[in-house]
């Protein structure tokens, strides 16, 4: 039976350039099941969050408006599988306008 463990990523002042939460899986698969971003700033931004593979990228959500003093949960109840060279990223429709708190389960 193979084990997990509980691993959890930040990361602070997410601009417009895209910004890597999870650099690629080092090894099998990971499982996000939580991952949430918040806004810092005191305006509404947008938020598109991404996984790349190989040299494509999947959008998990794509420009969603984040009010001033929000978050937005983007994965809740179910479980993105990441695997082996996967990159997990985020951008911002503004400069150091949000954070990043993603929780996952890495299998061992």
């Amino acid at each position: 039976m193979t084990a997990f463990t509980n691993t959890s990523y930040g990361v602070k002042n997410i601009g417009t350039t895209p910004t890597p939460i999870i650099n690629g899986v080092p090894s099998g698969t990971m499982a996000i099941a939580s991952l949430i971003i918040s806004n810092t700033t005191t305006a509404p931004i947008t938020t598109t969050v991404y996984v790349t593979r190989a040299t494509q990228s999947y959008y998990l959500i794509y420009q969603a408006t984040i009010p001033v003093g929000g978050s937005l949960e983007v994965v809740q109840g179910s479980r993105v599988v990441l695997q082996t060279g996967d990159v997990l990223g985020v951008t911002n429709s503004a400069p150091n306008s949000g954070d990043a708190w993603v929780s996952a389960l890495t299998a061992v």
